[in-house]
């Protein structure tokens, strides 16, 4: 349902949209539609979004917005998240509230996983 004046679709870039994918797929279950060569959305991430062909990341350092994944198993997470390609930039720390690590998926973005 849409919800007036509220955030309603994400959009990231990605070199390898293929890799994306098929990372996403594999770690957190995503469904992707593509909509031509260079763009595909996705469902299943808690807010519908999409990826755009770019060179471009979505890194933190560099002024982006970070989104925050939640877990209720930080660790299986943590683990699907490399089985599938995905490379960790900050190993699992504590913050007040509870823990979380970060990571880049295969087209460079990077997330974070947090648990309470």
């Amino acid at each position: 349902m849409n919800t007036h004046e509220s955030i309603n679709y994400l959009e990231f870039p990605a070199f390898d949209l293929a890799a994306t994918k098929a990372f996403f797929s594999a770690a957190f279950d995503w469904s992707f539609v593509d909509y031509g060569p260079s763009y595909t959305a996705f469902t299943g991430g808690g807010m519908d979004g999409g990826f755009y062909q770019s060179d471009l990341q979505a890194r933190a350092a560099l002024g982006s917005v970070l989104v925050v994944l939640y877990s209720q198993d930080l660790a299986a997470t943590q683990a699907k998240v490399e089985a599938a390609g995905g490379v960790i930039l900050q190993d699992v720390y504590e913050f007040p509230g509870g823990r979380r690590f970060h990571f880049a998926e295969p087209s460079g973005n990077e997330f974070a996983v947090w648990s309470e």
